[in-house]
């Protein structure tokens, strides 16, 4: 009970923070970095440097309604074969752009729905991703996998292409809960997509669900993280859900009423990680598990957990490129959104311009602030030595940067042998402590629940 009235006391579960998959948030991100700036980005990067690629599909059969991703519906393929013929446009420009030599050691497809390709159309963009940038020795490949949107032709063609991790979202397994939120997906259908993975031979398997949906109750988080441990996942990710109708209108569908508050979301997410411990997970950071040995519970053991925009990554490339529409790219010199919209996105490749509208160029802090805020996500502790030998600030200018937060947040956080450390039971507040990091003030109802 005193650890609950110490999280009240710092205003936690009334707060609104950034989730910090980068750094600064999107939310920063502005048009004056445009296709004509990332354009000189592209044609000075290093043909050495390791690089993730990021696929946005965003269409979708049926339109969730708790997603905020950048998603449109289509009961159609033809939309979707003129977005994948697109797609293979600006691949070409891209490639024409950037130095010779480049090669991958991450790729990933998301949505939307990218299984909504036929086996064609998942053949065709894989082959010409391969053509552009060959996979670097132990380059991996994950796809996100919608159960209501697979089969074993479509299955198959992934795993020629080169799949080596899926990704399915569950959410939850109520029924009422996934009628709330515009989710129909039983747990026989989703068995059935996980059979279909492991008999094709893919053994990294993650999985996604949600905390702070509306009807949810302990005893119903319980029965779906049960259900989920039943289909053996090697990485689960058990995200808050965010409730931010202002940004994805399809929100307002919500039962706003049957939302739980801020507590309660705590206590649901401490019943499902409860539940995942006892099953011989590992917490990887604030939000995610892992069974010991996978590539999370390795690198968080080697200090070489990253954050990025899917979460929590092993992923040590520093260069993300994202291709499609509202995608997001990391070069050294900073951050540059796709045109979010796909009708601006088509326009644009179709004219053969680079299609960043928004993006963010890195100032003289973001590095050190960027890095210690990572590392506050990632291991819960800002480490003096690292960010001096990194960024070179001295112990005496990183300790006055963290005393406000001393001052703030007093025993949730602590000063031991010079690094700033968050203990276990000040951890749902990790998020609010690295904002106090944030140089970039922004209006809280600009992002989701800090728990």
């Amino acid at each position: 009970m005193e650890h609950l009235s110490q999280l009240r006391r710092t205003g936690l579960f009334e707060s609104r923070a950034p989730r910090y998959t980068s750094y600064p948030p999107a939310t920063q991100f502005r048009p004056t970095v445009d296709g004509t700036v990332v354009g000189s980005w592209m044609e000075v990067l290093d043909p050495g440097t390791p690089v993730s690629l990021y696929v946005h599909v965003p269409f979708c059969r049926r339109l969730c309604w708790f997603c905020a991703c950048r998603t449109q519906g289509t009961q159609s393929l033809k939309p979707v074969a003129d977005y994948v013929q697109a797609l293979l446009t600006e691949l070409r420009q891209l490639r024409a752009r950037l130095p010779q030599g480049i090669t991958l050691s991450r790729l990933h497809w998301g949505g939307g729905t990218p299984t909504l390709l036929t086996p064609a159309l998942i053949a065709r963009l894989a082959d010409a991703i391969r053509a552009a940038f060959p996979f670097r020795e132990g380059a991996e490949f994950s796809v996100e996998i919608d159960p209501s949107e697979i089969d074993a032709p479509r299955m198959a063609a992934l795993v020629q292409a080169g799949m080596t991790r899926a990704s399915v979202g569950v959410q939850d397994f109520d029924p009422q809960i996934q009628d709330s939120i515009g989710r129909p997906q039983s747990f026989a259908l989703t068995a059935r997509a996980v059979d279909l993975i492991r008999d094709h031979g893919i053994a990294g398997l993650n999985a996604d669900i949600l905390y702070g949906l509306p009807h949810q109750t302990g005893a119903r988080m319980a029965d779906t993280v049960q259900k989920l441990l039943a289909l053996s996942p090697d990485r689960v990710a058990l995200y808050g859900y965010a409730h931010v109708p202002w940004m994805s209108r399809r929100q307002v569908m919500i039962p706003e009423a049957a939302l739980p508050d801020g507590e309660a979301r705590l206590a649901l997410f401490d019943t499902a990680r409860a539940l995942f411990l006892d099953d011989g997970f590992r917490q990887i950071g604030i939000d995610h598990f892992a069974r010991p040995g996978d590539g999370l519970a390795r690198a968080a053991d080697q200090g070489r957990l990253r954050r990025n925009f899917q979460g929590y990554t092993d992923d040590g490339a520093e260069v993300l490129l994202g291709l499609g529409a509202s995608s997001i790219s990391r070069y050294p010199q900073g951050y540059a959104q796709n045109a979010p919209a796909t009708g601006a996105w088509l326009a644009a490749v179709r004219a053969g311009r680079v299609p960043v509208t928004r993006g963010h160029a890195f100032g003289p802090e973001d590095g050190w602030r960027g890095r210690m805020i990572e590392a506050l996500m990632c291991d819960f502790r800002i480490d003096p030595a690292d960010i001096q030998a990194r960024f070179g600030l001295t112990p005496d200018q990183q300790s006055r940067i963290l005393a406000p937060l001393l001052d703030r947040f007093g025993p949730a956080v602590a000063l031991r042998d010079g690094a700033l450390v968050i203990p276990p039971e000040a951890r749902p507040l990790t998020r609010l402590i690295a904002q106090a990091l944030d140089a970039y003030a922004a209006p809280e109802g600009g992002h989701s629940a800090a728990v």
